[in-house]
């Protein structure tokens, strides 16, 4: 029998981290932890403090798109303050740590859909924003937000039904959302405590990545490029090689991406 209760208490019981986690901001229903995140960023949490929702009724993706997140999914912001340097890498580091939590916990296999989509059986599971406030070189903080369908059930939603998928759907059986949050919290420390090797973090996403080598349509804009996913440049943008030959870098987080038909 899973159990579907969670509180600060239980999240952090035995929870093998030095900081991510250890302090707890939880909600059953809130609007989005991305802006009770920043609130309490700004007023100086301490690195590593999440807040925690199981259903957001305002939740939002990259580009303030609208991202649905209704219980049985588990939406999630980690407050950090990482350099400047360390900015880029943020996306690969939540991806990678989704990825080796999935992994740990259900045996599925996810990829990752540049520049922000974690999928199973080619369905978008997971959902990644990053948002930072900078002041000159100083990164005043960075907040790691993280959507994933743990328990949903997708026929409910006959809209989104052909694109996303579940942790249960796929397993046809209920996940333990605690597993999946508690093993997330220590993957995302571990990389982010990995960060002066993020050479290694890099190679890593790169290698998930299940968009390289198809042919792909990007827009950026009201512009839209096609070619070939050559490849991902360290800073995390994509290296587009289009029709005519020529290499096109496209920077994360200013397109949506998607496969040809």
């Amino acid at each position: 029998m899973i159990d579907n209760n969670l509180s600060p208490a239980s999240i952090t019981t035995n929870l093998d981290t030095h900081f991510v986690g250890q302090r707890v901001i939880y909600y059953p229903t809130l609007t989005s932890t991305m802006e009770v995140a920043k609130r309490e960023a700004q007023q100086g949490a301490v690195e590593g403090t999440i807040v925690i929702a199981e259903e957001q009724t305002a939740g939002r993706g990259r580009k303030k798109r609208p991202w649905l997140s209704p219980r049985g999914s588990l939406a999630l912001s980690i407050i950090l303050y990482p350099s400047l340097t360390y900015l880029p890498y943020l996306i690969m580091l939540a991806s990678l740590a989704v990825v080796h939590t999935i992994e740990a916990v259900t045996g599925l296999r996810p990829q990752i859909k540049w520049p922000n989509d974690v999928l199973v059986g080619g369905k978008k599971v997971c959902g990644i924003l990053i948002e930072s406030s900078l002041r000159g070189n100083i990164v005043n903080y960075a907040i790691i937000g993280i959507g994933i369908n743990v328990n949903l059930r997708l026929s409910n939603f006959p809209e989104i039904l052909s694109t996303a998928t579940s942790l249960s759907d796929e397993l046809g059986r209920d996940v333990s959302p605690l597993d999946i949050i508690q093993r997330l919290l220590v993957e995302v420390e571990k990389l982010y405590l990995a960060l002066p090797a993020a050479e290694s973090i890099y190679q890593e996403w790169r290698d998930s990545l299940e968009t390289l080598g198809k042919q792909v349509r990007v827009q950026s804009g009201k512009t839209i490029y096609e070619g070939i996913a050559e490849s991902v440049a360290g800073d995390g943008s994509l290296l587009l090689r289009r029709l005519d030959g020529t290499l096109t870098k496209i920077v994360a987080g200013d397109v949506t991406l998607r496969h040809q038909a």
